[in-house]
């Protein structure tokens, strides 16, 4: 930055920058004029201090520049590199103010062998992201429970015996069926594309792995053709690729229905676990037992609530319409709790044989005698219930008749009535000599006729 005053202007004149002025506007320039930048060169005299940050030098055979990778950069790296490394950075210039320094900072580095792959794989990667291909809404879900699993992998990697590692461990009665291929090398990928459409056309699996161990851009390069993404997108049986370690990320991947960081963690996410699959089933248990005692329960409280009717209303016709409904809503509960039992008993069956072919056989006897025992207490606490229920409504039933008025005028009482207006008579000070009134006795009625009042 120029004053734009001739050298010998007044001092009062000038335009004075001190040092962190003028190595804050260089570093502003210098960000500003040259933006991201790719640069090529070998590493020396790399640092790592404690911070995790990383300082070294870039050098070619006649020149060097000063560089910064910070951590949150660094980490993501999928190797560790070392004085005498051939590298390319992307990074953008700056100046480190307090000393004035010229440096790039970079934000990511990869050896420079893999300069023209990645340049490769990014151009392929936009292609088919335009063309639809890493879409989510056309990929579709991988099924609960598998009927068979397909991995398509070289038969003697380490991939394919760590999944089946943790496939024998979390879900061993789901059968595999390994479909070799070269997983690198020229002809891989039209050899893994061929054999994905051979097992789509075998129909023998309702779920696929793609899979392959950690490696360099080279070694992973068979899963960035663009025949084989297409083979992928094409294949209605889901995908799963699992290709390399999380840090490396072909183009398989993208395409893939779902991307497993490992081969391990996509057996991880074909399989449901075992373990989770009894925890479920003893929680289906538990909910079938609580289910029952809720209806049991409330099958009560509603027939208490009939009794509390019967109490307030007498006329024999209701309570023996009651007492029918009674009898029906108990046949019903019965016949419930009879199809409920029998239907849960035959899932639970169902299910227990199935645990048998994975499980020690003792602990599904023991669960089978447990479901057994249940029944038998389920059943039994019903009998004895309905039991209990029936013998206090007939207890109901002969109180009600013995406070009634009905029983009263059994025991030699009558009521009189006008026969005028059929009001009742209370005292004898309400009729006249000569009025007609109607008895009405525990049995049969009588017309008599008042020949004489005494009153009390």
């Amino acid at each position: 930055m120029r004053s734009g005053l001739p050298a010998g202007a007044p001092a009062s004149r000038r335009e004075v920058l001190t040092v962190s002025a003028l190595n804050r506007e260089a570093r502003r320039l210098l960000e500003s004029g040259f933006g991201v930048l790719w640069v090529e060169g070998e590493i020396s005299n790399i640092a790592r201090p404690g911070s995790g940050h990383w300082y070294f030098s870039l050098k070619d055979s006649s020149a060097q520049v000063q560089c910064a990778m910070f951590q949150q950069r660094n980490r993501l790296l999928a190797f560790r590199p070392a004085d005498g490394d051939q590298v390319q950075l992307r990074a953008r210039v700056s100046l480190y103010e307090p000393r004035g320094n010229y440096q790039l900072i970079v934000d990511f580095m990869e050896p420079a062998g893999e300069g023209a792959l990645r340049q490769a794989f990014e151009k392929l990667k936009l292609k088919l992201d335009a063309q639809g291909l890493f879409d989510a809404a056309r990929k579709r879900a991988l099924p609960g429970i598998p009927r068979q699993i397909g991995i398509l992998t070289s038969p003697s990697g380490a991939a394919v015996r760590d999944i089946l590692k943790v496939l024998r461990r979390r879900f061993p009665s789901v059968p595999v069926i390994v479909y070799p291929v070269r997983v690198q090398g020229d002809g891989a990928a039209e050899e893994i594309a061929a054999m994905l459409k051979t097992a789509v056309k075998r129909n023998e699996c309702d779920v696929l792995i793609l899979a392959r161990g950690g490696g360099s851009l080279e070694d992973l390069w068979a899963f960035n053709d663009e025949a084989l993404a297409h083979a992928i997108a094409d294949c209605p049986i889901p995908t799963v690729s699992a290709v390399g370690h999380e840090v490396d990320v072909t183009i398989a991947d993208l395409v893939a229905d779902l991307r497993a960081p490992t081969p391990s963690a996509a057996a991880e996410l074909v399989v449901p676990d075992r373990n989770a699959w009894q925890r479920t089933l003893m929680g289906l248990r538990r909910r079938f037992d609580s289910s029952v005692t809720r209806l049991i329960r409330d099958r009560r409280d509603s027939w208490k609530g009939l009794c509390r009717r019967l109490l307030r209303v007498h006329p024999a016709g209701t309570i023996e319409q009651h007492v029918q409904r009674t009898d029906e809503i108990a046949q019903r509960l019965r016949l419930t709790m009879n199809n409920t039992l029998s239907t849960r008993t035959s899932r639970l069956a169902e299910q227990i044989s199935h645990l048998r072919r994975v499980a020690p056989a003792r602990r599904v006897e023991m669960l089978l005698g447990k479901s057994e025992a249940l029944a038998r207490r389920l059943n039994e606490s019903m009998r004895q219930r309905l039991s209990a229920d029936q013998s206090r409504l007939a207890v109901s039933i002969a109180t009600l008749d013995a406070i009634s008025p009905l029983a009263t005028l059994g025991r030699g009482y009558a009521i009189l009535q006008r026969e005028t207006d059929g009001s009742i008579v209370r005292r004898a000070q309400e009729v006249k000599k000569d009025d007609i009134l109607n008895a009405r006795l525990g049995e049969g009625r009588l017309k008599t006729k008042v020949t004489e009042i005494i009153e009390e």
